[in-house]
């Protein structure tokens, strides 16, 4: 069975997104450590799920000419990797190796689990993490911490009707003030 990890930037108090649904801040804090942790991971395979929010948020980014040339091992890597996306309403995705996956949400995400190869990396989709964490989908949980405060925003754990516990696994501090955060479900 594939692992489904959840990989989110979020504000020291707490937000993944500001109160407009822009999340620019995440890339403000660049430096060479940085840079190669991201294009690394960009290199790890596993196909991406989003919602239809952050797909059309990345896939106005990434195929670009100006995310080849800012980010060339990101945007390579984004552009190659298998995509996801859940929509009710999204019948076609333009962004290439992209599938829409209609339906139950935690049964296409449960059935998406169960197909072979590599692991799943939903990134941003808040409202999918809120939706699917109680359901024990989320095999572990990556957050970048970013050194900012936003004062209003959205929380990726925004509606879960049930306290979410876990476990922290490791951590890691950047120099450009980012701390990445691991965590699994605790049983």
């Amino acid at each position: 069975m594939r692992k489904l990890m959840a990989f989110n930037s979020v504000t020291l108090d707490g937000y993944f997104t500001d109160q407009n649904g822009d999340m620019s801040w995440a890339h403000a804090q660049a430096d060479p450590e940085w840079n190669a942790f991201t294009a690394e991971n960009a290199k790890s395979g596993g196909e991406l799920l989003f919602g239809r929010v952050t797909y059309d948020l990345m896939a106005s980014f990434w195929p670009t000419p100006n995310a080849a040339n800012a980010f060339p091992e990101v945007a390579e890597g984004m552009n190659q990797a298998r995509k996801v996306v859940f929509s009710r309403k999204m019948d076609k995705a333009s962004w290439n190796n992209t599938r829409v996956v209609k339906g139950d949400l935690i049964k296409e995400v449960g059935k998406l689990k169960e197909e072979p190869g590599e692991g799943l990396v939903l990134m941003g989709s808040g409202t999918i993490i809120s939706q699917i964490a109680l359901a024990n989908l989320i095999d572990e949980y990556q957050m970048i911490v970013n050194p900012i405060a936003l004062g209003k925003g959205r929380t990726m754990f925004d509606g879960i009707e049930d306290k979410l516990k876990l476990a922290l696994t490791s951590t890691r501090t950047f120099k450009n003030g980012n701390v990445l955060l691991c965590y699994k479900p605790k049983e």
